[in-house]
């Protein structure tokens, strides 16, 4: 838990914010749930099939009090913190407290290019590791796959057939089945990798898999 010495100071603390919204949520374990989504300014990657290059610079400073406010106006008790990378900004973990502290359930999705051990153990992390075709798989730590929750998810986007055997790699080497309570969601890349193709894949592979889909797109876009 992030300790400062007073709720004042904390409200007080800022984090650079590229917007805030109220959506549907389109992936994971709560997609199709409302929910309102923090997205953070920053990336310490740039993920080839990347569809948010505008957080990497584009923002504001806000204070946590301000944060809080705007949130709380959308009366949603699900909220994501998302990015970017949420955790390259220290205060993102301040923020998980007061939601916590105002009931809501917290959703954080990291790239896996960060550790996760201080992510208090209330938040739901999606952790989205890279594969190969992300142009950035080098970049992950394989130490966060023994800091998730069994609860957490763990995303893959794939682009091809590589990073489809990439993702049954890890899933095994890891022992992911066991570890956590539900498969490993494999996304197919938007515009990238057709569904039905990447649905194939998963019907005739033997290790347990979760098609995932950016729902959010098909109903918005």
């Amino acid at each position: 838990m992030v300790e400062t010495a007073n709720s004042t100071e904390r409200d007080a603390l800022t984090l650079k914010i590229n917007e805030i919204f109220h959506s549907i949520q389109g992936e994971g374990t709560y997609a199709l749930y409302p929910c309102t989504f923090i997205r953070l300014t920053g990336c310490n990657l740039r993920c080839t099939w990347c569809d948010t290059t505008y957080s990497f610079f584009e923002g504001q400073s806000q204070t946590l009090a301000a944060i809080l406010s705007q949130v709380d106006s959308f009366g949603s008790n699900l909220v994501e913190i998302t990015g970017g990378e949420p955790l390259l900004q220290k205060n993102a973990y301040v923020l998980m407290e007061l939601l916590a502290e105002r009931g809501k359930k917290v959703l954080l999705e990291t790239s896996g290019s960060i550790l996760i051990d201080r992510v208090p153990q209330h938040v739901h992390i999606i952790l989205d590791m890279k594969a190969p075709g992300s142009g950035e798989d080098a970049k992950n730590k394989y130490e966060n796959l023994d800091l998730l929750k069994k609860s957490d998810d763990l995303k893959i986007v794939v682009t091809n057939r590589a990073d489809f055997d990439f993702t049954v790699d890890l899933v095994e080497r890891h022992n992911l089945a066991v570890k956590l309570e539900r498969p490993v969601i494999v996304q197919p890349s938007f515009g990238q990798l057709e569904p039905v193709e990447h649905g194939e894949w998963i019907k005739a592979s033997r290790t347990p898999l979760r098609m995932g889909m950016q729902l959010h797109k098909y109903i918005y876009e």
